[in-house]
Parts: C-alpha cells; structure tokens; sequence
C-alpha cells in the first residue's frame, strides 16, 4: 500500500506541469466546452456552472486527482471551487483533463456551493471526444489526441440538476475502480 501512495504522488507530481500547457485560463476552457456541438446548449439553459481547466489524476491500485476550478452563476464568476477524488481499484497511470459541471436551476448550484458537496459512482460524466492526428516521419511516428476548439462532441443530460462533461489532455491510465469527487467551494471576495 505504501508502494502504491508513493506511485500515485509521484505521477500526480510528474502530471502537474502538463496542467499548465493545455488550458491555462478559464477562457479558453470555457471556449471548448462552449464550442462542442451538444454542450453548447448548457450554456444557455444552465442557471451555472463550474469550470476546472486541468484535474491531474493519478493512481497504482489507490488513486488520486485535484483540480482548482471557478463557480459562475448566470455567467459571472461568483467564487473559487477545488476537486479531490480518490479511487481503489485495478488502477494504474496517470492522466490530465478538463471539465465543466453544469447546474440546472438555483437547487443545484446553492447545493453545489453550500461548503462541501461529493457526488460518487452514480453521476457519471460525459467524454467528449475530440480531433485525434497521428503522423509518420523520418525519426519515427507519433500520435496525439487534442481538444480542439471547433470539433468536439459531445452528449449529455441531467441527473440529480447536474451535468458533467470531461476532455482528456493528456497521459495513459488504465481503470476499473469506485471512486467519488468531492468539492470545496469559497466565495469570491
């Protein structure tokens, strides 16, 4: 177990300053949950929404993730939120992605921002896919996958007044664990 902890800490260090490269401002986050063909909806149905450019995740059969996020009410910033989640399971690797958790009605959000707030197994998110490239050249090949501004998709609904829609960044990670978010919320000052 303790081999285990020093992994997890070890590949969430190693993650943290991908988080930086991808999706540093909210704005631009914002801009590719907004421009994914059915989420675009959410923006204007939503009563609010909470944004985390970059959660690192990282795990050998006990895992880990954080991320630091905005909470938006009717489209302006009302505070700051943070995300932890851990795991146990058949689990191993590492990985950074995005996400947006929208709200349905002032219920959800006032539940969400209340202090603490978790939800586990039964809200499940939606991965939106994106433009993946690969490439051969005289040094050898590569492949990537990215979240593209204009090309993701996406498909999603409410549960419970939530909705949560994920883009992968980057990183490789096995999975098949029981896990739950927990959230912590602070109003802007």
């Amino acid at each position: 177990m303790a081999i285990a902890k020093k992994f997890s800490v070890l590949l969430v260090m190693l993650l943290l300053p991908m988080t930086q490269a991808w999706a540093d401002e909210y704005e631009d986050t914002i801009g590719i949950f907004r421009n994914a063909v059915e989420s675009q909806g959410f923006f204007n149905h939503a009563y609010g929404y909470a944004v985390f450019p970059s959660i690192g995740k990282a795990g050998f059969v006990v895992g880990g993730a954080y991320g630091k996020g905005r909470v938006y009410q009717q489209g302006q910033y009302i505070g700051d939120t943070t995300v932890t989640q851990l795991s146990a399971g058949l689990l191993a690797g590492g990985k950074v992605f995005s996400q947006m958790i929208f709200f349905e009605d002032e219920r959800a959000l006032k539940e969400f921002t209340s202090g603490n707030f978790e939800f586990g197994g039964e809200v499940s998110g939606v991965v939106i896919t994106a433009a993946a490239d690969a490439k051969a050249t005289t040094t050898g090949t590569s492949a990537g996958a990215s979240g593209g501004k204009h090309d993701a998709k996406t498909k999603g609904k409410y549960y419970k007044g939530l909705a949560v829609f994920t883009v992968a960044k980057g990183g490789l990670m096995g999975e098949l664990s029981l896990s739950g978010q927990k959230f912590k919320y602070t109003p802007k000052m």
